[in-house]
């Protein structure tokens, strides 16, 4: 029983700092942004490079929240966007080979790794990622 207490307890505590700390924020801002013209500026800003990969203009937000603070930040932005299967699926695999850039930038620096390196290289593998899934889908 005591398991169980613990498992509960951990499990309401991980969703609080997930879920409503970082998610739900996140959501309601993008959501509140939908109804300014910020969206389409950044959209219409980024077009050419989300062209790239496949991508609207719109998906730069998940992109970079993705890659600089979290995949939690980047689901709070992504559901009220509205994206397609495919989108989704080149969103998610960019921000699978960079995702929380900085923290992890800090951990290999503390490593004795050249952080500029990995950060380059974790770049381009995402958009070589994206690029591939979208020629094949």
């Amino acid at each position: 029983m005591q398991v169980l207490s613990r498992g509960i307890r951990r499990g309401l505590n991980l969703t609080w700092e997930l879920g409503i700390k970082v998610v739900l924020p996140v959501y309601i801002v993008v959501s509140m942004l939908n109804y300014t013209p910020v969206i389409k500026w950044l959209s219409g800003l980024l077009e050419p490079m989300m062209h790239l990969i496949g991508l609207p203009g719109e998906a730069a937000l998940p992109l970079i929240l993705g890659a600089l603070v979290s995949f939690y930040a980047a689901i709070g932005a992504l559901v009220p966007l509205g994206f397609d299967v495919k989108e989704l699926t080149i969103i998610a695999s960019f921000i699978l080979c960079a995702h929380d850039i900085p923290i992890e930038s800090v951990i290999s620096k503390k490593s004795g790794s050249r952080v500029s390196s990995l950060i380059i290289i974790r770049l381009l593998a995402a958009v070589g990622l994206a690029m591939l899934i979208n020629y094949i889908l």
